[in-house]
């Protein structure tokens, strides 16, 4: 992990960042979604001061992590549903927990209270990971949807702040 830090995401960050999103998708076990958003609809559907990208020391893009509200309704202000992905050729070098331990102490700094995910049963690396740094499974929502033809069952996890009471 040494190899990368990690920094605010910034609109000069749009290009790498919707790739590397493109690059997990395409991998098939990511997200519903095949194509990646435009950066217009990225950057509206995310909270701006829960972006993060870790960088090597080219200040070339290697991952991200960002968060969306999971409600407008003031009371769920502390709950937030994020997203972190990483650049294939990165994958094994400790980035994606990187870039979640940068995201939990931003969140709680913050206040939030609860970061929740849903992630695709078959995703392995993404449920040990998410496990390793303190997430824990509510539910399997069963043949939720179909996904490339065919039925998928999205694991849901979360991770309560022991800090925020």
């Amino acid at each position: 992990m040494a190899d990368f830090t990690v920094r605010t995401m910034t609109a000069d960050d749009a290009t790498q960042v919707l790739a590397i999103y493109q690059a997990g998708l395409d991998g098939g076990d990511a997200s519903f979604e095949t194509t990646a958003p435009t950066w217009a609809a990225f950057d509206a559907g995310r909270l701006p001061e829960h972006r993060l990208v870790a960088v090597d020391g080219d200040n070339t893009v290697v991952g991200w992590v960002a968060v969306s509200p999971t409600s407008t309704r003031a009371v769920y202000a502390g709950v937030v549903e994020h997203s972190v992905y990483v650049d294939p050729a990165a994958r094994g070098r400790g980035v994606a927990r990187l870039l979640l331990d940068a995201l939990i102490a931003s969140t709680e700094a913050a206040g939030i209270w609860t970061i929740q995910s849903g992630v695709f049963g078959e995703n392995t690396a993404s449920l040990a990971l998410h496990h390793r740094a303190g997430f824990r499974v509510i539910g399997v929502r069963e043949r939720l949807a179909r996904h490339h033809g065919r039925w998928r069952d999205v694991v849901l996890l979360e991770r309560r702040s022991p800090t925020i009471t």
